[in-house]
């Protein structure tokens, strides 16, 4: 069913539909929560997908191998009685990219081994990234040799799981996580990229591997958005107006966007118009999870004086693990200060997992387990969720209103 609902995309797309995947790029298990949850009310499959640094057949900075990260995430829907049928695992930018310190040789043979670990454990979209230069290559590489890569390991994926996997092509720059300089001039990928990018990959699948060109759902192209640490570029549709006029030329694809977090609803549904009928959001989700977490402990440092709080822990915890954040934040330490909790790009979202931080979230909720919520503790601290706590629509129990803090954000993809 999941890979039917793929490959139906572009036809849906073509009769007028307007509605697209969002493609949930989180490992944090309250994130996964709230998109199954999510997912179940509106009666839709979710598609949660893992990054090749973040799982891989080595552990990625999760830990986690493709197989681990699927039962993982099938041990939370079974939680919560989402059906895994439901569910579309996707690996994106599966490629050399966590391996490019190698030569060539060695980082393909990586990433293939890669791939085939994430076909073999029954993810379906895969999206294959060949575009980095590996030990001795230019940064960026030839279309004919991106092509050339992407067939070998749409061929390795073949090879374990016949038939089964849709795949992405095409990149994207910056790449994902959010942009580093000023978004003064983030511009649409051109036509002419486009086709390009389109036409060697169709030559080299249609002689290498023509039935998986079948199942090439989809192209990554740059549309305009992006986010900075204090800035989102907005989706300006006139100035995408060329690239979407492309997707004429594109038989059987849809647009996959990247980096759509914190997009207004109006430009998120202006995108599913336009044919980016698959919209990544990753950071945003946990920024809203930090957000909400950070509203709770502020009720529970005002209820309870002698608590230690949540941001002395998470700054803590920060400082003696700098790795995450410190070439990514800029600036004198009151400004690192303030991006290592409030930056859009919310590189926070890699130490939730440290055991100092999961002890001492577990000891807000449990300090906060049972306790009546004050209405204007809420509204103030917990703002955009106040109304509807007011009305009774919305328990005020802690973790009902940190899983609702997310899919506030994924029901704004659903705007129309």
């Amino acid at each position: 069913m999941t890979s039917e609902f793929l490959t139906s995309l572009r036809a849906r797309h073509d009769k007028g539909g307007t509605d697209a995947l969002i493609s949930v790029c989180s490992a944090h298990p309250l994130v996964i929560e709230a998109a199954l949850l999510h997912g179940a009310a509106r009666q839709q499959p979710v598609l949660i997908e893992a990054t090749c640094n973040q799982v891989n057949q080595e552990g990625g900075y999760t830990g986690m191998t493709p197989a681990d990260f699927r039962d993982y995430v099938f041990a939370i829907a079974d939680r919560v009685g989402f059906d895994r049928a439901r569910i579309i695992l996707g690996g994106d930018h599966l490629g050399p990219n966590p391996w490019k310190s190698l030569s060539a040789d060695e980082a393909m043979q990586k990433a293939s081994d890669m791939i085939a670990s994430f076909a073999e454990a029954g993810f379906v979209k895969l999206h294959l990234d060949a575009s980095m230069g590996c030990k001795g290559e230019p940064a960026h590489l030839s279309d004919p040799i991106v092509a050339e890569r992407a067939v070998t390991l749409a061929r390795r994926a073949e090879s374990v799981a016949p038939g089964q996997a849709v795949y992405v092509i095409g990149t994207e720059i910056p790449t994902p996580g959010g942009a580093t300089e000023a978004l003064d001039h983030v511009v649409p990928t051109t036509p002419d990229a486009v086709r390009a990018t389109y036409h060697v990959h169709e030559k080299a699948f249609r002689a290498a591997l023509p039935d998986a060109w079948s199942r090439v759902i989809g192209i990554v192209v740059q549309p305009g958005v992006e986010f900075g640490h204090e800035d989102v570029a907005v989706y300006a549709p006139q100035a995408a107006r060329a690239l979407v006029a492309t997707l004429g030329d594109l038989p059987g694809l849809v647009f996959e966007a990247h980096s759509t977090d914190y997009q207004p609803g109006e430009a998120l549904a202006q995108l599913r118009r336009d044919g980016f009928r698959i919209l990544k959001v990753g950071p945003e989700l946990s920024f809203a999870l930090r957000e909400a977490l950070y509203g709770l402990d502020a009720i529970r440092c005002f209820l309870e004086p002698e608590s230690v709080s949540l941001v002395a822990v998470m700054e803590q915890v920060m400082l003696q693990s700098p790795g995450n954040w410190q070439s990514h934040y800029p600036g004198d330490l009151r400004t690192q200060r303030i991006l290592r909790h409030f930056s859009y790009s919310d590189r926070i979202r890699y130490y939730w997992p440290v055991a100092e931080a999961e002890k001492a979230v577990t000891a807000l909720m449990q300090s906060l387990d049972g306790v009546a919520l004050p209405e204007t503790m809420i509204s103030q601290y917990l703002p955009r969720l106040f109304e509807r706590v007011k009305s009774g629509a919305l328990a005020a129990d802690p973790k009902t209103l940190l899983l609702q803090s997310v899919r506030d954000v994924l029901d704004r993809y659903e705007t129309l």
